[in-house]
């Protein structure tokens, strides 16, 4: 081992390439540097996983509370992650409701999901929403990592016009806003995000390190070898195989992004954006991956991560569905679309589960990576249908580095607003905040 404490910000150089480190034990403190032997606590991470078109419930909400019970069908594919997940039933959105405004639910429950505001109904410049939760986090612990926040998502949305009935497109594409009139457009091209990652933000370095990379079909890791070398040299054997799998992590995902790029369609005369893969499964879990090297490597402890855009008529033919998702979702109660619905809600947990599963198993401190985060997953509209805001389908994963007690169940008295659940949220980030959105107060039973 190393005589002296590594720093926790401590990064591996090379050109155009930063690449931070994750949690090491050469980081904590040691007898050496402290009269006990101290553990230096895990930061808690907060991740916003949002999912369109409401849910068919019967297959979403659980039918008892408590310990308990069972996973439905939508949720059978947390059962590795169970006892690490809180189910809550109940919750309601408010604001996302019309309010005299008219048409308009899918814009709303977007840009109203994270802010707990009324939006203003308009489809020009003038957009009015409010301070998105993770961005109100961001503002007080971004500047403790690279990146204050992180947001990437898998469709691409307009920044302006008319999406939703009298709506600007702003809303409808985006969950994240800075202020009340500005949204923080997601990035959904997994190669940008990567290259955002671990660039050192120097464009023409940045251009030219990825020339070289793709000239002599060389890893980004090849840039900070020698940073690389020379530091395993200082690193115990728990250190240096924890680093080993951190790379082979970051290459993984070089290798699924060059094999991206290479699988698009040509078209003549068209710049089409590489890196994003023809699979939708494949690209989100493309994102989910450098979501969690972006916390594992405490580049960001913020993320939002749209699955999909609200009113997205994506179609599922990898679940031999071949209609539109937004179309599904006005089932008029007819089984066939009911069920169809209940497989892509399934699909959409499966990759809510791969992202907690990875989470869960990369070791820190006493528990997992899991276990100092807290994921919400959900959606702000729960019956397609009806376009209802209340009893909303979401689920809190994570136990917020212990102030969370998962493995549950939990129904809420019905229109209890969401935002308690941030307010408690903020509580265990340390950020004592007494109103955001339409709270009435703290979210109980989250211990």
């Amino acid at each position: 081992m190393m005589n002296r404490q590594l720093p926790r910000r401590t990064f591996l150089r090379g050109l155009g390439t930063v690449i931070a480190l994750p949690m090491l034990e050469a980081m904590l403190p040691s007898g050496a540097f402290a009269a006990a032997p101290a553990k230096k606590k895990a930061p808690v991470r907060m991740a916003f996983l949002y999912v369109p078109n409401g849910k068919n419930m019967a297959a979403w909400r659980p039918a008892a509370e408590g310990t308990g019970y069972e996973l439905p069908y939508a949720l059978e594919p947390l059962k590795s992650v169970r006892e690490k997940v809180l189910v809550m039933t109940g919750l309601a959105q408010h604001n996302a409701n019309a309010l005299g405004d008219g048409g308009g639910d899918h814009a709303r429950a977007v840009s109203t999901f994270l802010t707990g505001v009324h939006v203003k109904k308009t489809a020009g410049a003038d957009i009015q929403a409010g301070v998105s939760i993770d961005q109100l986090a961001a503002q007080h612990i971004g500047k403790a990592t690279r990146f204050a926040s992180l947001e990437i998502g898998c469709e691409r949305g307009a920044q302006a016009g008319n999406c939703d009935t009298g709506y600007s497109c702003a809303y409808s594409s985006n969950i994240s806003w800075s202020s009340p009139t500005t949204p923080v457009a997601k990035e959904v091209d997994p190669r940008l995000v990567f290259e955002r990652l671990f660039g050192n933000g120097d464009p023409t370095e940045m251009a030219e390190s990825r020339a070289k990379r793709e000239m002599y079909r060389k890893s980004i890791l090849d840039a900070v070898l020698e940073d690389a070398n020379g530091l395993k040299t200082q690193l115990g054997v728990k250190d240096q195989a924890k680093l080993d799998e951190y790379f082979t992590g970051v290459r993984e995902i070089e290798k699924r992004l060059a094999l991206a790029a290479g699988s698009e369609t040509k078209i003549a005369g068209v710049e089409k954006p590489t890196g994003i893969p023809e699979s939708y499964e494949e690209h989100i879990r493309l994102m989910a991956d450098m979501l969690v090297l972006a916390f594992q490597a405490d580049l960001t402890r913020v993320s939002t991560f749209m699955l999909a855009n609200d009113g997205s008529n994506r179609p599922y033919r990898n679940l031999n569905i071949p209609e539109g998702h937004h179309d599904l979702s006005h089932h008029s109660d007819d089984p066939g679309k009911l069920e169809k619905l209940r497989q892509i809600n399934r699909f959409h947990v499966s990759q809510l589960a791969y992202l907690l599963e990875k989470l869960d198993g990369i070791p820190e401190g006493d528990g997992t990576l899991l276990d100092n985060c807290m994921v919400v997953y959900g959606c702000c509209i729960s019956d397609g249908n009806r376009h209802n805001h209340d009893d909303l389908p979401i689920v809190l994963a994570g136990r917020g580095g212990g102030a969370i007690k998962t493995g549950r169940h939990v129904r809420y008295s019905n229109e209890t607003p969401m935002s308690n659940l941030f307010l408690g949220m903020l509580d265990r980030l340390g950020l004592k905040v007494d109103k955001f959105g339409d709270s009435t107060g703290k979210l109980e039973q989250l211990i």
